[in-house]
């Protein structure tokens, strides 16, 4: 039996949406979707609109990128008469339902390419979501690189988009619309319904997701235009539906509730549109966010103001807090601490400022609410204000078994209003599971073992020889735990004092040439040390790694400006300039960083704290971060088990943390075996000819390179474990290369099998192998050897296989040939004639470019010297660079050709 074809998976769709209550209308192209758009709009705002006014309106929307769009669609227009002026919407963002909904399908659109979209759903005439679609059964990845694909071709209306949904009839996802770079597949979603079971099929998802009111109402409601980034983010729908039951809770029951979602699931996010959402409404004096630490406070106003520039009342100190409380016109969002509330509230001084609000309509949102709130603060407050209600968040909820004598979270917020476990999220790919390591196995000894034998905990943790042996390992193991230094690491250590023993040796080690890391530290004084005169020695200590680290980044912080120290460190966290931090207890709740993949832990760890320790590392990036490493020099086994079997259930071990090393080889060498049965030397894979058989080829090898990017970051992963040998791995890797390559160098009007597949390529990144590594076997090598033609031929298939490195392969054996062997017989200095070279080649490329195409030669020098400096092309200066008048389409055609060479040029010569 055939699977269904796009043709018929549209058609159904379409009949779908009709019965549904979308009206079909028959647009085909830009000029019949601008009519179309007129007449939806008059109809939206009960008028009439002349020639001339509705090609100003059009001239307004055209303005701007896709996030300036996404505003002006949420905003009003006024439309100027002489006697009767008034505003207009493009949305209605109140009463969603109202809106106008139609559907219209194979629109072509001429932009930079003439591109003809599936299915497109149209609010009031606006193309507001368009759905792409791939015969069922087919990979879904491709109808998602199609789209991105097409982002920087869409043009006039169609960058209005707000929402794509992508389906191959059996699977079906959604994500926010974006620039090309902004697109990643790791951000696309699953529709679910409250019990978190998605709705998988396209039938399923455009009976409940494009539901009229539902799809109008979640782009009103349930998407951020974030302000720093100017990109578009929309909800997944466990977070709306824990907004919703908020908004229920408080409004209509009137009554105190919690969320509980698993960190990295994007807690920050949802209880900012709660808190925006309530503040909205009429009923609410003032929402106040409510975090237990300084520098949360600080992180939450800089999302929160992400999201929504300006709306946030931060809180500096006390004074500024009531302020904000007692004053109408600051705005009804307030973001502070639990200390500083709790001292509001307490102080004689200023509970008599804050007596005219105290039966006023307040809503206190906690975040991460499984902390401090269990205390005497948390009781201040709640019996202050009389008519306040309180909601938490948590991703890991205190329960009898972890409250050590304390309230649970269910005692002092009261229901539970909706769940999305880590089990959930591994599931839907919104976290990674966890990698654990055991330093010296699973069976070293535990903090029960070493009181049962009677030997001393601190002797026996902090020995010189334990240190020494675990800063090696650290050492060793780093570049195969980050992947190459792609990613980044924490070392979270006992309180104490050990951090400064491991400060120190890590920096001995440094020094002694052992290792090049940048190594940096952070911790309050105030918590590391108990005793006062340790507390000093403590802060003597932070502000002399703060002198190191003032030197490693050119900075000037001291101790006297620890908050401006935290704001910088998370920053180069984030960033990836800081390769290991090392912690006590900071920086292991409430800090995300996309960037970071491993946890090395020397403390104790349970249930809540190692739950949320762990979690730093396991947040979505890339193909090349499959997991978040955990490398434990303490046995926390029987604590991890209890902390999964305690947030998730009994059966999510399994789920959560990945197999054991032994596994990911006997897997390997199961799809090796089936790889050899379609070819069996790499000479086989080579001269594949038909389709099917390259396509046989790619799929199986693609699946040794998804096992093995999970492998190599064991730190005994070996290739002599597995059926495949290095160099055998490499070269299929090229041959892997070279059909991705002709399949995308093809025939484009013949179809290729080979369209379909997702090739995967970030898997084939080698960050260690680049330019100067490269460069630094040249060095060693000389014409005169008789190895030198076989050194050739090793670096030229190393780079072949290397996908970054091969739009460069010319220019390196051109250098072997005409250079290498003045260096040796000369003695020329090598850099120095090796960035001669490039200057040369450069130059003389862009003569080439400049001649070829007909270029004004001081603009195009400005836009070559503008794409070295921003890595972006201006295409305004390009369209003026042609020395020639051109028609509209030959030169729209000539913009494109000649901004592909130029991109190409710029990345065979960026070293």
């Amino acid at each position: 039996m055939s699977s269904e074809s796009e043709a018929t998976l549209e058609k159904n769709l379409i009949a779908q949406l009709q019965e549904n209550g979308y009206e079909y209308v028959n647009v085909k192209n830009e000029e019949q979707l601008k009519k179309n758009f007129k007449l939806q709009l008059e109809k939206l705002n009960n008028c009439k609109f002349s020639d001339k006014e509705f090609n100003r309106i059009l001239t307004y929307l055209d303005s701007g990128a896709i996030f300036d769009k996404a505003k002006k669609l949420r905003d009003t227009y006024y439309v100027d008469r002489d006697k009767d002026s008034f505003f207009i919407k493009f949305l209605n963002t109140k009463e969603w339902c109202k809106n106008i909904f139609q559907v219209a399908n194979q629109i072509t659109v001429k932009g930079l390419h003439e591109n003809r979209y599936d299915v497109t759903i149209l609010i009031n005439g606006l193309p507001l979501v368009q759905i792409e679609l791939k015969r069922r059964g087919g990979n879904i990845k491709e109808a998602f690189n199609q789209v991105r694909y097409k982002s920087h071709s869409y043009s006039s209306l169609f960058n209005y988009i707000q929402i794509f949904v992508i389906s191959n009839g059996i699977n079906t996802k959604y994500f926010a619309n974006g620039s090309k770079n902004d697109l990643n597949f790791e951000f696309t979603f699953f529709w679910k319904n409250k019990e978190n079971v998605n709705y998988h099929s396209l039938d399923e998802f455009t009976d409940t997701f494009l539901e009229k009111c539902n799809i109008a109402k979640i782009i009103s409601k349930y998407m951020v235009l974030n302000e720093s980034s100017k990109t578009l983010m929309v909800l997944r729908a466990y977070q709306i539906y824990a907004v919703e039951a908020v908004l229920h809770q408080a409004l209509d029951i009137k009554q105190n509730g919690y969320i509980w979602h698993t960190t990295g699931s994007g807690k920050t996010i949802t209880s900012y549109k709660v808190s925006q959402l309530l503040a909205e409404d009429e009923s609410i004096y003032k929402v106040i966010f409510v975090v237990d630490r300084r520098d949360l406070d600080i992180q939450t106003n800089k999302e929160f103001n992400s999201f929504c520039n300006g709306c946030v009342n931060e809180t500096k100190h006390t004074g500024a807090l009531i302020k904000h409380l007692t004053t109408d016109g600051n705005g009804k969002l307030v973001t502070t601490t639990i200390q500083k509330l709790s001292k509001a509230v307490k102080t004689k001084g200023d509970m008599k400022k804050l007596q005219d609000i105290r039966d006023k309509n307040i809503v206190l949102i906690y975040d991460e609410c499984h902390r401090s709130q269990f205390g005497e603060m948390h009781k201040d407050i709640v019996n202050f204000f009389n008519n306040a209600l309180s909601f938490g968040f948590t991703g890991t909820p205190i329960f009898a078994e972890n409250a050590n004598g304390n309230k649970t979270t269910k005692s002092i917020f009261g229901k539970k209003l909706h769940e999305y476990s880590i089990k959930d999220a591994i599931a839907d790919n919104n976290v990674l599971g966890f990698s654990i390591d055991y330093f010296g196995g699973a069976k070293m000894l535990t903090e029960k073992d070493l009181e049962v034998k009677g030997i001393d905990k601190k002797e026996y943790f902090e020995s010189d020889k334990r240190l020494n042996q675990i800063v090696d390992y650290i050492i060793n193991a780093y570049d195969k735990k980050t992947k190459d230094r792609e990613f980044n690491a924490m070392f979270t250590v006992a309180r104490g004092g050990v951090i400064h023993k491991y400060y120190d040796l890590f920096k001995k080690k440094k020094d002694e040439g052992k290792h090049d890391l940048k190594v940096a530290a952070i911790f309050t004084y105030t918590t590391n040390e108990d005793l006062s005169d340790n507390k000093q020695l403590s802060r003597d200590r932070l502000d002399s790694y703060m002198d190191d680290y003032n030197e490693m980044f050119g900075t000037n912080f001291s101790t006297d400006g620890f908050k401006e120290y935290y704001v910088d460190v998370s920053k180069r966290m984030k960033s990836r300039e800081i390769d290991l931090l090392l912690v006590v207890d900071m920086f292991l709740t409430g800090f995300d960083s996309k960037l970071l993949n491993t946890l090395f832990v020397d403390k104790n760890l349970q249930y809540h704290g190692l739950l949320q320790a762990f979690s730093r590392t396991n947040r979505i990036y890339n193909m090349r971060k499959s997991q978040g490493n955990i490398v434990c020099f303490r046995n926390l086994k029987e604590n991890t088990d209890k902390a999964i079997r305690l947030f998730s259930d009994s059966n999510a071990i399994e789920t959560i943390i990945l197999p054991p090393y032994e596994y990911f080889v006997e897997k390997f060498n199961k799809a090796a075996d089936k790889f050899y049965k379609l070819v069996k030397t790499v000479d086989e894979a080579v001269n594949l000819e038909s389709e099917n058989d390259k396509k046989n080829f790619v799929l199986n090898f693609r699946e040794l390179l998804r096992i093995l990017n999970k492998m190599n970051t064991f730190s005994e992963f070996s290739y002599d474990d597995i059926n495949m040998s290095e160099q055998d791995f490499s070269d299929y890797k090229s041959v892997y290369q070279d059909f991705h390559d002709e399949s995308k160098n093809s025939d484009k009007e013949k179809v290729s099998v080979l369209d379909d597949i997702d090739f995967e390529l970030e898997l084939l990144r080698n960050d260690k192998i680049n330019v100067d590594y490269i460069l630094n076997i040249l060095k060693t090598m000389d014409p005169a050897d008789s190895s030198f033609d076989h050194d050739k031929e090793r670096i030229l298939n190393i780079m072949k296989e290397t996908e970054y490195l091969r739009s460069k392969i010319s220019l390196i054996e051109k250098f072997i040939d005409e250079e290498l062997g003045n260096i040796n017989s000369k003695n020329l200095p090598f850099n120095e004639t090796f960035d001669n070279f490039m200057s040369k080649e450069r130059e003389e490329g862009i003569n080439t470019i400049i001649s070829d195409e007909d270029l004004n030669e001081i603009i195009a020098r400005q836009i070559f010297d503008y794409y070295e400096y921003s890595g972006k092309l201006d295409e305004d200066k390009l369209k003026k660079s042609f020395n020639h008048k051109l028609k509209f389409k030959e030169r729209r055609n000539k913009v494109k050709e000649v901004k592909n060479r130029i991109e190409e040029f710029h990345e065979k010569f960026d070293y």
